[in-house]
């Protein structure tokens, strides 16, 4: 495996998303993706300056810090950005439930239509 290579915030393609960019979280230790979320300038900004995820919120219009009104906030440990410099990857350590309906992760439903894959 390749080193990482280290790029900075000035770096990320904001304008290629509109001045956002796709972030998907990760659980430190288990790998499981936990959601797929949207961040601005300013979010990273703000999660590098706090430790915890803040996240753009695109039905808010604002950003806001993940568990602002829950209180099941994200700690940062590591942020990944892929090659393009258009997505990023945050690796976290939860403090509760990652997905608003209280599921640990936002992804806990099956698309019905995919059953048949897994019989390949």
């Amino acid at each position: 495996m390749r080193k990482l290579k280290n790029v900075s915030l000035s770096e990320l393609n904001f304008d290629k998303g509109g001045g956002i960019l796709p972030v998907v979280v990760q659980e430190e230790g288990t790998g499981r993706i936990l959601t797929l979320a949207y961040v601005n300038r300013e979010a990273v900004q703000k999660t590098l300056e706090t430790g915890l995820a803040h996240y753009y919120r695109r039905s808010h219009g604002k950003v806001m810090m993940k568990g602002e009104t829950s209180g099941h906030v994200q700690e940062v440990m590591d942020i990944l950005v892929d090659c393009d410099l258009d997505a990023v990857l945050y690796v976290v350590r939860p403090r509760g439930p990652a997905c608003h309906l209280g599921e640990e992760t936002c992804f806990h439903n099956r698309l019905r239509e995919a059953e048949n894959l897994r019989r390949k």
